[in-house]
């Protein structure tokens, strides 16, 4: 599974990788051993990443290209309109009901 340093690379692509959350990134890491369903994993990250503010920039696209990699690591298709939307609904309704955004990443993966 991925790990502190992948997230950070990702988020390196749109800023700088300054983590100013590094608890609330390593309890979501932390919750991936609890599970071996790896949607509800990513609900744990996607969460910490856009709920907590883990980098000092670029969160949104750095939740929004997580997503998107580790679903085509699981060689499924995801509607990338469907991932956009994700993200301003969880962002817009400060979701941090790890189920509620479990079932929103499940409705994007076709």
């Amino acid at each position: 599974m991925i790990d502190k340093q992948d997230i950070i690379n990702i988020n390196k692509e749109f800023d700088n990788g300054n983590l100013i959350n590094k608890s609330s990134l390593e309890f979501a890491l932390s919750s991936l051993r609890h599970s071996k369903d790896w949607v509800k994993q990513l609900s744990y990250l996607v969460r910490a990443i856009l709920i907590d503010h883990v980098f000092e920039e670029g969160n949104k696209r750095t939740a929004s290209a997580l997503m998107m990699a580790i679903i085509e690591e699981h060689k499924l298709g995801y509607d990338p309109y469907k991932i956009d939307k994700i993200i301003i609904e969880i962002l817009k309704k400060n979701i941090n009901d790890i189920t509620k955004i479990r079932r929103m990443i499940k409705d994007a993966i076709r």
